[in-house]
């Protein structure tokens, strides 16, 4: 498993579709968004818990389909299909991989593009909890949607339309906890909640993608 993690970091280092993709998109996003709604630090600051968490959503969606369309290109997807490894573990392992290398740094950066959007100093610290907390799930949900469309040609927009969908509970909870977080109201209720899916999602998704894998390799 360690040496299939490392390997997956290493590819998508190589590939440019894991740290480059997804921050060069987060960090356009957070600059044009005052070009659009002006300079106003009030305004800003009321919008900057959604527009960042949209932008995470975004930015992970951006390499979903790399998950596992390489490996499938190349045919490892059929050698490891066959490997000691059960492909559940497979796949929860590449969905870790992805987040090593697209939520993870998303969460470490979104503080400082924070700064530009006039997020109001609370906020940072529940920031980097809601990502932390919630990005897992983007990633675990991701993998689910790139194992059902493997193997298509122009599989992007159909994954774009499966997944988005799953992701709008994260979303809400994600932007919702950090709202709540800015305006010193109690946050244990969404917090517990964006918890939940993702435990959830790193539980159950594993498997629904390891059993879309057997049949769109068969």
């Amino acid at each position: 498993m360690i040496a299939l993690l490392l390997r997956d970091l290493r590819l998508a280092i190589r590939s440019g579709g894991g740290f480059g993709l997804g921050l060069a998109f987060f960090l356009i996003l957070t600059v044009l968004v005052p070009f659009g709604v002006g300079p106003e630090s009030q305004v800003l600051g009321r919008i900057a818990p959604g527009i960042l968490w949209v932008g995470a959503l975004l930015a992970c969606l951006l390499s979903l389909d790399r998950i596992f369309a390489l490996d499938y290109e190349d045919g490892s997807l059929d050698l490891l299909a066959t490997a000691p490894l059960p492909l559940e573990g497979m796949t929860a392992v590449k969905a870790l991989a992805h987040w090593l290398t697209t939520g993870l740094p998303l969460t470490l950066v979104a503080p400082l593009l924070g700064v530009l959007l006039s997020l109001p100093a609370p906020g940072y610290q529940w920031l980097l909890i809601t990502l932390a907390v919630g990005t897992p799930a983007l990633s675990f949900i991701g993998a689910f949607g790139a194992a059902l469309t493997v193997g298509l040609k122009r599989g992007g927009l159909l994954l774009s339309l499966l997944v988005l969908p799953l992701y709008v509970p994260t979303l809400i909870f994600g932007a919702e906890t950090l709202r709540r977080g800015i305006e010193g109201q109690a946050t244990t209720t969404p917090l517990l909640l964006l918890a939940g899916i993702t435990l959830g999602a790193i539980a159950i998704l594993p498997f629904a993608a390891a059993a879309a894998i057997r049949i769109n390799i068969r």
